[in-house]
């Protein structure tokens, strides 16, 4: 599998939950974290360990509620779970075997986004292409 997809659909969905305007935009990052805990419980193939990511996560989501940093410990965590699950466990998507490897690819994208405040992507080119326009040479 490449990792070329897993980041695009990280900035993807950068670009998209950042399109929610702020302080909601930390809520439903937060709430997400929450659910990417619970997505192997379905039959992960760790047995009775599933049920730690859940439990951990629902405090990382928590303490997120107030804070990027534990957003983007929530997504690293969830990387470190789909490692575990690509090496030993079964797939996040049971019916595509490499995709736990593509979200822990796919992850750390979003967890850089988070450890950067959760910016508005759209805000950002914008700012960028205005400081392009007023350093441009004037002819």
């Amino acid at each position: 599998m490449s990792i070329f997809m897993p980041i695009v659909i990280g900035l993807i969905a950068v670009t998209l939950i950042s399109l929610i305007p702020e302080p909601h935009r930390r809520l439903v990052n937060a709430v997400t974290v929450a659910g990417a805990g619970a997505a192997y419980l379905s039959g992960g193939g760790l047995g009775y360990w599933e049920f730690v990511l859940p439990v951990v996560m629902t405090y990382v989501a928590y303490r997120g509620l107030n804070s990027w940093t534990w957003i983007g410990i929530g997504w690293l965590l969830h990387t470190a779970w789909d490692v575990i699950h690509h090496l030993k466990g079964a797939p996040i998507l049971p019916f595509a075997e490499q995709s736990s490897f593509g979200c822990a690819i796919c992850d750390p994208v979003i967890a850089l986004w988070c450890f950067a405040g959760g910016p508005s992507v759209l805000g950002w080119v914008r700012d960028r292409l205005s400081r392009k326009a007023q350093n441009a040479p004037q002819a």
